[in-house]
């Protein structure tokens, strides 16, 4: 069963009383790295009836006890990591190149043979990416015999007595890579075969057969969806997408659209809080509030089939139930005939039901040229009097300059000096502020 995230609303007990299971419950819990025995909460959820499995303590005896194989094993998720990331600069051009193709103005035949070959393009660097990283794994597990190497047959015979005494196994989200390490490390896979597995966050991501990873708006900037590698495959064929409130804008149906297309023929199910969803015999059943993302950008609960849309005559699209019209609603309806809310009276003063009244028409505009005429002013009207600390009152020395040059009879030409003269401001009629005048005399040059 996949479920929803369990850190702020757990719905994990509901899906274990779902499924009638009472007995012993072996956690996962490797995907939360040195806090993996930090399970006190998950354990009074399931009613302290959980073992924890410590795969990634077990990881990091193993290495101790084996320090050739923890070598090893560190050089290829070097080689993992260095492949990841010349994986992630094609893609990132594979899918600016996309971008900019459906952006350019074509006929519409062109435009849809040019899109469908990036999408085509991105695919097949998607699966050469995917099949690279099973190819090392597997590589690596065939070098080093991990099936009879001694300190890991020891710790993986220890792990199937455990899980002999339980019923179920849940597997907890946290860091995907490290989790997917840890259960292909000891063989988790042939375990838990006959266990009902609960799985959420990363732990549903990783027993899928391919981790995605996704964010629309990550915190580093723009991000892309890219593969990190292959998973369990207990879930085929379904690409994994917890916490789709935080991480994808489902209300964009070009994005929606682009990421539905990318991964197809698998089905992408959107696995949001409280949601969860049973894969019985090879099939999925009894989903709760699992959304499933189209191939026409839209996110519609699992089973929810599509609305079929048919064209009718004049070759517009309409739903089945188009033709029929709404009942039209007379005005006042519900209320006694004749009946009036308080005119200009509280908030609905300007409401009135009934027999509206008949609204007069608008003059016509007058819409030729005309002149607009200023109104004089009337005959006690006095202009504003600044204040008496007003520069503006008193007198105010400007730069008045001469004529422009003048030649001489010598043929120099003279260039005048700019004089400074005060000039008064305007007289005021308020009794308090007085005119002044210029004080006698030369005024020095400036």
């Amino acid at each position: 069963m996949l479920l929803g995230a369990q850190r702020f609303d757990p719905s994990l007990g509901a899906a274990v009383s779902e499924l009638g299971v009472t007995g012993r419950i072996a956690t996962i819990t490797a995907g939360w790295q040195e806090r993996e025995p930090e399970d006190e909460e998950l354990s009074a959820h399931l009613g302290g009836r959980t073992v924890n499995l410590r795969l990634h303590a077990r990881g990091d005896e193993l290495f101790r006890e084996d320090p050739a194989l923890r070598d090893a094993h560190r050089e290829r998720q070097a080689s993992l990591r260095h492949r990841q990331d010349f994986y992630r600069i094609r893609l990132e051009h594979e899918l600016e190149a996309d971008r900019m193709i459906r952006s350019r103005a074509a006929p519409p035949e062109i435009l849809a043979e040019q899109v469908q070959a990036s999408l085509d393009g991105i695919r097949e660097l998607d699966q050469w990416h995917l099949a690279l990283c099973a190819r090392i794994r597997m590589e690596f597990e065939a070098r080093w015999d991990l099936a009879n190497r001694p300190s890991v047959v020891r710790h993986r015979r220890e792990l199937a007595e455990v899980l002999a005494g339980c019923d179920a196994v849940a597997i907890a989200g946290g860091h995907v890579a490290t989790l997917v390490n840890r259960l292909v490390l000891f063989g988790v896979a042939e375990l838990v075969a006959h266990h009902t597995v609960f799985a959420w966050s990363a732990g549903a991501m990783a027993i899928s057969d391919r981790v995605v990873l996704f964010h629309d708006s990550p915190p580093q900037g723009p991000g892309a969806s890219e593969i990190l590698d292959a998973g369990l495959g207990l879930i085929p064929g379904v690409v994994v997408l917890p916490e789709p409130e935080r991480r994808l804008h489902l209300d964009r149906k070009d994005r929606v659209q682009r990421l539905v297309r990318r991964f197809e023929p698998a089905t992408c199910l959107a696995l949001p809080a409280r949601s969860r969803i049973t894969w019985r015999d090879g099939v999925f059943s009894s989903a709760h509030d699992v959304l499933q993302l189209r191939p026409s950008g839209r996110a519609l609960p699992f089973g929810v089939r599509p609305r079929r849309v048919s064209a009718g005559h004049d070759g517009a699209s309409r739903h089945p139930q188009a033709h029929r019209r709404a009942p039209r609603r007379r005005a006042g309806a519900g209320l006694p005939r004749g009946a009036q809310l308080p005119h200009r009276r509280g908030h609905l003063g300007h409401l009135r039901v009934g027999r509206p009244r008949r609204q007069r028409a608008a003059p016509p505009l007058d819409l030729r040229a005309g002149v607009l005429q200023r109104p004089r002013a009337r005959g006690g009207h006095r202009p504003l009097v600044p204040h008496p600390r007003n520069p503006a009152q008193f007198p105010r020395r400007v730069q008045v300059r001469d004529p422009p040059r003048r030649a001489t009879a010598g043929g120099s030409k003279t260039r005048s000096t700019p004089t400074a003269r005060a000039t008064p401001s305007a007289p005021t009629r308020c009794s308090r502020a007085k005119a002044t005048k210029t004080p006698p005399g030369p005024t020095p040059t400036r």
